[in-house]
């Protein structure tokens, strides 16, 4: 498998899964802002919407956005127990969490980077932003992970978003239990190999 990334950018999220599922896989570094490869060959070519993540299979299927590759990953290989089975609410609250991430964390800090964003909306964007870390921080209390005990697909995208308030400086000491899930995040091997992977430990 390929997946095509840029470091630290939410295919973070997708590295972390396909570590933990011990699959061999590829990385494939694009930049984001010539849309080019490392070979100068043209991103666009692979993914049309032309933003990451893209994973393409070992076939050449190749699937986009975050949400669907890692429940791919975790359904095709049910074995690492990273997401319950269709129909089951404990996979509901996965998705449900997935969704969260990507709406609420994710798309808030996208004006942080954008060259183009306004002060207003960088200011507004963060004000939301830190009210749904109080509020992750509240769904945590008495958690390992986001579902309970056992890691999940979802754990992965809350990590990453997680992971970039410490990039951008996003103060969330304040919020005891979010601190202690990123860092008992951070601590497991394959987040750990990911982040190496992507040379950003």
């Amino acid at each position: 498998m390929k997946l095509y990334y840029t470091p630290g950018a939410c295919p973070l999220a997708v590295h972390i899964v396909l570590c933990e599922l011990n699959l061999p896989h590829e990385l494939v570094k694009v930049d984001l802002k010539t849309k080019q490869l490392e070979d100068g060959s043209d991103y666009n070519k692979i993914n049309p919407k032309g933003y990451v993540p893209t994973l393409e299979l070992d076939d050449g299927t190749r699937i986009t956005e975050l949400p669907a590759i890692v429940q791919h990953l975790a359904d095709t290989h049910p074995e690492g127990g990273l997401i319950a089975a269709t129909g089951s609410l404990q996979r509901t609250r996965a998705v449900e969490w997935l969704t969260f991430a990507g709406m609420e964390l994710h798309r808030n800090f996208s004006p942080m980077f954008n060259p183009a964003a306004s002060q207003d909306w960088k200011d507004a964007a963060l004000a939301k932003l830190k009210q749904r870390f109080e509020y992750l921080n509240g769904e945590l209390e008495g958690k390992d992970y986001i579902l309970g005990s056992n890691f999940c697909v979802a754990d992965s995208y809350l990590f990453t978003t997680t992971h970039w308030t410490y990039a951008m400086k996003i103060d969330i000491s304040h919020l005891p239990h979010l601190v202690a899930y990123h860092q008992r995040v951070l601590q497991r091997p394959a987040v750990q190999s990911a982040l190496k992977a992507q040379g950003l430990i």
